[in-house]
């Protein structure tokens, strides 16, 4: 039995779930994929047991078939800051980069799932999974009433994507492909821009109400209205991503293909078949998770510690300097297919999880926050909503004509330089 087959192995009776051909991988798979390499099978053929063999090459495979590989110590270390005390800011930092690994990671197991369920649920899963790390950060803040990070951190969540990991992206794309041209789909652009646009109108809506009443120009009946309209339109956001899934999974399958990746000939892994087990698959995705549920409970308990300790608002780690940790993997990812002209990739991985963000997480925080009893609504305040929609309005100028150049990019980093900026000199109150 080589290596390969051993992976397969299911847990318990040793059988193997026959695999699936997965005939179209998502943009956000492809993009981790590029930080995936091929693993060195020749010590685990060698051990004589069966099932020992099939227990470490899966081990393998998950533990070291990325290049993220070296930052798993990081996972440990929170651990043992944690209950051996060492600091609240190490707790807090060593958090944040385990952080990094486990997302990865999180992507390639719902991908080899993904082989043995299909690409419909495949893409159901990464719709669930994409920003898992997003999610449960944004439930453990409002399990401890701390509404306000969990606005700042699924809005930096959007810009990071928007600005820099767009912006960089096609900087550096357009800088390693001088004098080449440079096209992309604008139909999958201007699908997603189009449910940004949706989703900034949702969170507008309360602050303008806020601010009509406020000024005397209209009245409410009640008055937790704001509330009771960022509920009504978290809904309706949920809705239309519903819809979005049903439009890019089903009817209009072909706008959101990925581009066909060139072998280049590196250790980077192609991956055609599935190299872990149904079963093995789905008890890695659950350690995962849990690991990412633990590292962002450390997360949350700890950044007013991190706050106080650098002089930094909340705001500030929230807004720019969680989420630039939180996208990593996939920012290295874009740039990497930007590097190879492959726009189509870089877009779907950034607008994606942009869209995700605003029209998934964002309104589903906003509904477990009402079953919780936390009064959280739709209301980002005034120069977070503002620097949302010059965010998209920029966006959207960017990617109008259907090719890209360095000088778009490096005018989206640049707002993201401003906008991070702004944050960085107000105080936390």
């Amino acid at each position: 039995m080589d290596s390969s087959a051993a992976a397969l192995l299911e847990a318990g009776d040793g059988r193997a779930k026959e695999p699936r051909h997965l005939g179209r991988r998502t943009a956000h798979n492809l993009s981790s994929s590029s930080l995936r390499k091929k693993s060195d099978t020749s010590l685990v053929r060698k051990v004589p047991c069966a099932a020992l063999r099939a227990f470490l090459s899966t081990l393998q495979e998950v533990l070291l078939g990325t290049r993220l590989f070296v930052l798993f110590p990081a996972v440990a270390l929170a651990v043992l800051a944690r209950y051996m005390q060492f600091g609240q800011v190490w707790l807090f930092v060593l958090s944040l980069i385990g952080l990094i690994p486990l997302a990865e990671r999180l992507s390639f197991l719902t991908e080899q799932i993904a082989f043995y369920t299909g690409p419909t649920v495949g893409g159901l899963l990464n719709a669930t999974f994409g920003n898992v790390t997003e999610v449960i950060i944004a439930l453990f803040a409002l399990s401890k009433g701390k509404i306000t990070v969990v606005k700042c951190s699924l809005l930096g969540s959007v810009l990071s994507n928007l600005l820099l990991v767009l912006g960089t992206s096609l900087f550096f794309g357009g800088i390693a492909n001088l004098g080449t041209e440079q096209p992309y789909d604008k139909k999958q652009a201007d699908v997603s821009t189009g449910l940004l646009i949706l989703g900034l109108l949702c969170q507008s809506m309360p602050l303008m109400l806020r601010y009509a009443v406020s000024a005397g120009e209209h009245s409410v009946s009640y008055g937790d209205a704001g509330l009771v309209l960022s509920r009504a339109s978290s809904i309706v956001m949920i809705l239309a991503y519903a819809a979005y899934l049903y439009f890019q999974l089903k009817t209009h399958r072909q706008l959101f293909e990925p581009q066909e990746v060139e072998d280049d000939g590196d250790d980077l892994v192609s991956e055609d078949e599935a190299v872990l087990g149904f079963s093995s698959a789905m008890i890695w995705l659950a350690v995962m998770t849990v690991m990412i549920a633990l590292l962002s409970e450390y997360v949350v308990s700890t950044i007013e510690a991190a706050s106080a300790s650098w002089e930094l608002s909340v705001s500030f780690i929230s807004i720019i300097l969680i989420p630039i940790v939180g996208n990593a993997a996939e920012h290295a990812g874009a740039v990497i297919f930007a590097f190879k002209n492959k726009l189509d990739i870089t877009l779907g991985v950034s607008l994606g999880s942009a869209t995700q963000i605003s029209m998934f997480v964002v309104p589903l925080s906003v509904i477990v926050a009402w079953i919780m009893g936390v009064p959280m609504d739709l209301d980002f305040n005034l120069l977070e909503t503002g620097s949302l929609f010059l965010a998209i309005l920029m966006t959207s100028f960017t990617l109008q004509d259907g090719s890209s150049h360095y000088l778009k990019g490096f005018l989206l980093f640049l707002c993201y330089i401003v906008i991070g900026a702004c944050f960085f000199v107000l105080k936390w109150h």
